[in-house]
């Protein structure tokens, strides 16, 4: 029997990473908040829930009857997740994992780890509340700013504003690494962990977003040159460490 896997988010990296699953054999559940992607979910072998996070209905059972739950979703509502971790102990899931991003480190001047204390914000508390569980599994996944396809970082920055930080440091990561990692998350059992998800190299601003912006024909970018340089480097040796990964878009300057 296939495992069944449940995406919740089937938005710009859920999406891709449930066709990639199915691909690798799984059955996979996934959800959309518009049925007018029911059916490309379906077309790709993707069978399509609507699940809204405010108003969870009665499907979410049938939805969370799989084995593994990775939740895609960007929403920062805490008292929605209690309701869905409720959800989830009352369910089929044994794992769950959980999609955080490395902005919940201050900017410290230093190198960001999985054991450097984050900032108070909805997203870490909801964090904690995955932490704090004990009825199933879970991994905390920190990715940093997603790029790649249709996101390109030149298009992060409009004409005439001005960039913050022009010697701050970039913390990036390529959609095809973030999928490549929850795959091997799923393969080698990786669980009750905290993961940080980041490309190896870290260009300073001012070269990397001059690099983009003219990769795409647009004028070389204004930075403050008044701004505060504070920033924070991402630390991803846990993860090549735990999964002997390597990344495919290791350096941002050569992307």
């Amino acid at each position: 029997m296939r495992q069944k896997i449940s995406i919740l988010g089937c938005g710009w990296l859920g999406m891709p990473l449930a066709l990639t699953l199915v691909n690798k054999g799984f059955t996979v559940n996934g959800s959309t908040t518009s049925k007018n992607k029911f059916n490309k979910l379906k077309r790709e072998g993707v069978l399509p829930y609507l699940i809204e996070l405010d108003n969870l209905e009665s499907n979410i059972c049938e939805f969370l009857d799989a084995e593994i739950l990775i939740i895609t979703v960007p929403s920062k509502n805490i008292d929605n997740f209690k309701n869905l971790i409720t959800k989830i102990k009352k369910s089929n899931i044994k794992k769950v994992l959980f999609i955080s991003s490395s902005s919940v480190y201050p900017n410290l001047n230093q190198l960001a780890t999985e054991e450097t204390t984050v900032k108070k914000s909805p997203l870490s508390e909801i964090e904690i509340l995955f932490k704090l569980n004990t009825i199933f599994k879970s991994t905390i996944l920190r990715f940093s700013g997603l790029f790649g396809y249709d996101r390109k970082p030149g298009e992060f920055i409009k004409n005439n504003k001005k960039i913050e930080k022009p010697e701050g440091y970039v913390n990036l990561i390529h959609r095809d690494d973030c999928i490549k990692i929850i795959e091997l998350i799923i393969k080698r059992n990786t669980w009750n962990e905290i993961l940080n998800a980041c490309a190896d190299t870290h260009p300073k601003s001012r070269d990397f977003y001059t690099k983009e912006c003219l990769k795409l024909g647009k004028n070389v970018p204004i930075f403050n040159e008044n701004s505060l340089n504070n920033y924070k480097i991402v630390s991803t040796e846990k993860l090549k460490l735990l999964l002997d990964f390597k990344f495919k878009y290791s350096d941002l300057m050569k992307y």
